[in-house]
């Protein structure tokens, strides 16, 4: 990877050199199946007499042509870049060579349907991946116009981002040549071809444009895409963006294509979004998934103003990209779909990962320092998606939500097809609201770190408040206190709900803001900071709110309110101020009336790791097994058919333990148990294979017949992730084997693979292969793409053991290594502190 890096100071000083005009792309997908021919005529200004480089990942230049004059490719070209000298003022330079696909989910990657044999294609490009297809000035600011031509097989579908001009066939194959698309940056740019299946729709745009509208899937996935629930949500969110944004959809069509073995949920190509084809449902999913899919389809749609229109310079304001995405999406969700309580998942699930991602050692500020492409990838992370999304929420409801929509309509106007900085979102949003925001970016934009706010209290004998203040503190290491605008909201029960009865909306500043509006009145039940979520922050409840909350959660009318409760109880766990077994009962006693899917999923998925890594490990078998009784418990009390009995079943699988859960699984499997209102279909079945490999009680042989039956993409994940999952020391060895020995396995297999790996409810299994993790860090770094990498060292550490042994041999090979990639040392040194954190809370739960 290193030799394919490019520092923001080389980006900075080819810009000042190079402006780009246009490329001409054409593409050849008919030369076999390792490599295709890509030949890029790009037309670009320089400054007269200067040098630079385009980037192209190439396996054969076979021609270079700098305006008319050919040069020697073996000279210029290494493989990775292609060095350009002498430069005139005006310039047009051809490339021809042979790209390779990939299996990674990166450049133009390629899968093989393995129910009909067809071979799908599809491109992914963010952060630096055009330049695996074509010749290019792979940075954001060097936008341009692109015209695709693509060759492929004539049974084939071919997208691009714009609409197609013209096709012609010729015998087995076609030729498809795309219109010009607007100035755009290389990485939304996309090519999609393969036997695609689609259905298509139109509608009209503000400015009274007919917008054809298009989605797509596998041949083999087809039956199962719910189009015209997927182009009802589009439309909601056109008519609701155009109209909060004053400026009309920027684009000539809207294609929404579910691709194969993708790494994202979606990607925002201008006018051809892909998406993983997770959101294709073949068997029953959660609410959850369902209101994620919306959330995602509305993310994507946003970004074609905040993004494709109007793009940031460099990716230091990627943040700002994808924050835009998160906090549009959800009040677009919210607002504009059945989803009303889209804010509530946002704070389960986002704000959640924010503040996890802000108490790692590798917390940064939300606008980060970027000093090359390992940096970025690095950051598509809980501070650039999650926090800046919350951040966000803050500054609207500082400024006015009408006055937010309002400068960034005026933002899209004055920038339109251009490149941007914050400070260019900033004064829009000065103009509209008036207010300062120099200050709140410094405190909030350009400082790292959670605050956490806690009520300070007195109460007369009477029960009336005497005084009332709201103290702030920060982590020494990020002592930044920092204002706030947010909700104190009051409840007590009333006809055995806890209800808000008071709310009160303020500005909080300092380490100590005094409250005297609530002074005089009684004290209630609960008392709730950070009420209705406008803030960013870690909130704390006093303890007569907190002993009310544990023993009357459930009763909790507001969705948001109790999630925020939730939260609470799951930060201080976190921190190790709440013993883990609390945290446990909590759950156990609230989760059954618990009516938001994404707060269940979430909250579940919390009580295992604090199972499996908080609870000290003397009691962790005792307690798992006790959580599995009780959610197959639930499971059986829930009403039937019930999005909470799906889920509870689902993480009984994966928590199941003792001899009774193994066989109320393989009931469950082979229909002997029936639980009314739970279908096992496909999916679910391997679920219940994985809980029964994961205690040693399915072999590779009924993994193998499982794959047999269900040989599709989705059955070949499932069947390596349960395999994985088999918990011998010998299977472990295997698994690790089979992703660090060879690099031949596609992303998708690779990343189930590790998810196998680590789930165990007996981490013994991995102790030996502590050394050969870290034995193999550098290498895996140095020669596989990111997305592999990454998926490779987080997945294969042995956080399960979470031990100081870990600890101590993780803090070795940091202080050996001082001279990896500052991108490798980032990952490990988060693997770090999550152990660190686990160790922390073992300790409280003992004491």
């Amino acid at each position: 990877m290193p030799a394919e890096n490019l520092t923001r100071v080389e980006a900075h000083e080819r810009k000042r050199l190079v402006e780009t005009e246009s490329y001409d792309v054409t593409l050849d997908l008919t030369t076999g199946d390792e490599v295709f021919r890509s030949t890029s005529t790009v037309t670009f200004s320089a400054t007269a007499g200067s040098s630079t480089f385009i980037d192209a990942i190439t396996r054969t230049v076979h021609s270079v042509t700098l305006s008319g004059v050919e040069l020697d490719a073996a000279a210029v070209a290494d493989g990775t870049r292609i060095q350009l000298d002498g430069l005139a003022a005006h310039n047009v330079l051809t490339v021809v060579a042979d790209h390779e696909y990939t299996n990674t989910g990166e450049g133009l990657h390629r899968f093989v349907d393995p129910v009909d044999g067809e071979v799908y294609l599809y491109s992914q490009f963010e952060v630096p991946d055009s330049r695996r297809v074509f010749a290019v000035f792979e940075q954001p600011d060097l936008k341009a116009t692109f015209r695709f031509t693509v060759t492929a097989p004539a049974a084939w579908v071919v997208v691009s981002n714009a609409p197609v001009a013209s096709r012609t066939e010729s015998g087995d194959a076609a030729t498809t040549v795309f219109a010009e698309t607007q100035r755009i940056s290389s990485y939304i740019t996309a090519i999609i071809a393969g036997p695609y299946q689609s259905v298509h729709s139109e509608l009209t745009s503000a400015d009274g444009r007919t917008i054809p509208l298009g989605i797509y899937a596998r041949a083999s996935l087809f039956e199962f895409l719910d189009s015209d629930y997927i182009f009802d949500i589009t439309r909601k969110g056109f008519e609701y963006f155009e109209s909060k944004f004053g400026f009309a959809y920027p684009f000539e069509k809207y294609d929404q294509l579910f691709v194969p073995e993708f790494n994202a949920g979606a990607m925002e190509n201008s006018g051809a979004v892909t998406f993983t084809e997770v959101y294709v449902f073949r068997s029953k999913v959660t609410d959850a998934v369902k209101e994620r899919r919306v959330v995602t389809i509305l993310h994507e749609l946003a970004h074609m103003w905040f993004g494709d229109l109007v793009t940031m310079k460099w990716w230091n304001d990627l943040w700002l990209n994808e924050s835009f995405a998160e906090w549009a999406s959800t009040i677009a969700t919210a607002e504009a779909t059945e989803w009303h309580e889209a804010w509530t998942t946002f704070q389960a699930m986002e704000k959640s990962w924010a503040y996890r991602q802000d108490q790692l050692p590798s917390t940064h500020p939300v606008v980060a320092t970027i000093n090359d492409l390992e940096d970025v990838q690095v950051n598509f992370d809980g501070i650039t998606y999650a926090k800046g999304g919350s951040v966000l929420k803050q500054l609207v409801a500082w400024v006015g939500q009408d006055a937010f929509f309002a400068g960034v309509g005026q933002y899209f106007q004055k920038h339109a097809w251009g490149n941007t900085e914050l400070t260019d979102l900033l004064t829009e949003l000065e103009a509209t609201s008036g207010r300062e925001l120099a200050t709140w970016s410094q405190l909030w934009l350009e400082t790292a770190g959670v605050n956490t706010l806690r009520p300070e209290l007195t109460v007369d004998d009477a029960g009336v408040i005497t005084a009332f203040a709201v103290l702030q503190s920060a982590h020494p290491d990020y002592p930044t206190i920092r204002p706030h605008r947010m909700a104190i909201g009051f409840y007590d029960l009333v006809d055995g709900a806890l209800t808000r009865t008071h709310r009160l909306e303020l500005d909080v500043d300092g380490p100590r803001t005094d409250v005297p509006e609530l002074v005089g009145m009684d004290r209630p039940a609960l008392i709730l900071l950070n009420d209705d979520d406008l803030a960013y922050a870690k909130i704390r409840l006093d303890d007569a709110s907190l002993a009310v909350a544990i023993e009357h959660l459930s009763k909790i009318e507001n969705p948001l309110a109790r999630s925020l409760v939730w939260g609470s109880a799951w930060d201080s766990t976190r921190d190790a101020e709440t013993a883990p077994r609390d945290y446990v009962r909590l759950v156990l006693g609230n989760i059954a009336s618990e009516t938001e899917s994404t707060t269940v999923r979430t909250t579940l998925m919390q009580l295992l790791t604090v199972a499996r890594l908080y609870v000290d490990p003397a009691a962790r078998p005792g307690i798992i097994a006790e959580i599995g009784d009780a959610l197959w418990a639930l499971a059986g009390s829930a009403e039937a058919g019930s999005d909470s009995q799906f889920q509870f079943v689902k993480f009984f699988a994966n928590v199941a333990s003792t001899p009774a859960h193994v066989e109320t699984l393989r009931g469950l499997r082979d229909g002997s148990i029936v639980l009314d209102g739970v279908e096992i279909d496909t999916d679910l079945e391997w679920e219940l294979l994985e809980g029964l490999a994961l205690n040693g009680a399915a072999s590779r042989a009924e993994i193998d017949a499982a794959l047999a039956r269900d040989n599709t993409s989705n059955g070949q994940q499932a069947a390596a992730r349960a395999a994985a999952a088999l918990p011998s020391a010998d299977d472990k060895r295997a698994a690790f084997d089979s992703l660090v020995a060879s690099d031949d396995l596609p992303n998708v297999i690779v990343r189930m693979t590790t998810m196998g790996y680590t789930h165990v409810n007996d981490p013994g299994s991995l102790d030996g292969l502590v050394q050969p993790y870290f034995d193999m860090l550098t290498e895996v770094w140095s020669s596989r793409t990111h997305a592999i990498a990454e998926y490779i060292v987080l997945g294969l550490y042995p956080t399960p053991l979470a031990s100081q042994a870990l600890v101590d041999a993780t803090r070795t090979w940091l202080d050996a290594t001082t001279d990896a990639s500052p991108a490798l040392r980032r990952l490990v040194t988060e693997n770090l502190a999550g152990v660190e954190r686990a160790l922390a809370a073992q300790a409280r739960d003992r004491a």
